[in-house]
């Protein structure tokens, strides 16, 4: 197995209760994460998928909706459930990765600023290499104290704190490109 592989976070249809569908960023995205997927599979990159689950509402396993989005068709070697925000403290993912010998996570999926970022954080923290490709994420816009971050505030200032600390920040193309 390759030391590196893709996490596709929360990428999961719980969030057609938040706004997914109503999103104008939504088809970039999807061409994005099915580009970064495609290309990691023709590169034998595994992929995982994570999922974030909840007792009640449409983030609980009997809702449903704990399932990939339909766009999403590829193969994952390991499926993992989380209830946090980060995907490798309590869903059993941190140990399958050191089991595998993972020295290089690729981030992507759901909520750019909270899962996907947390994940980088805690994955940096733990030692992995970690690259953060924004553009295969989606987050919606978040209004605090009357005042509105855009998902363009939110994705720049999600880079912005993980640039030279915790992650590498790149698009689809170069990611794939540095994988050859």
């Amino acid at each position: 197995m390759t030391n590196t592989v893709l996490l596709v976070i929360d990428a999961q249809q719980s969030f057609y209760h938040r706004g997914y569908q109503e999103t104008a960023e939504t088809p970039d995205f999807e061409r994005s994460l099915s580009a970064l997927i495609s290309g990691c599979q023709v590169r034998g990159i595994p992929i995982v998928d994570v999922f974030h689950v909840e007792e009640h509402g449409p983030f609980s396993l009997a809702s449903g909706l704990v399932q990939r989005l339909p766009f999403l068709n590829h193969q994952a070697v390991k499926t993992v459930q989380k209830r946090v925000h980060n995907a490798l403290t309590e869903s059993g993912l941190e140990a399958w990765l050191r089991a595998q010998q993972v020295e290089h996570v690729i981030i992507s999926g759901l909520r750019t600023e909270q899962c996907c970022e947390t994940t980088a954080r805690v994955a940096s923290d733990f030692g992995y290499k970690v690259t953060f490709v924004t553009e295969a994420t989606l987050t919606f816009p978040i209004t605090h104290n009357h005042i509105t971050l855009s998902i363009a505030d939110l994705r720049h200032r999600t880079e912005s704190v993980l640039v030279n600390r915790f992650a590498e920040i790149r698009r689809v193309e170069e990611c794939l490109q540095e994988l050859d």
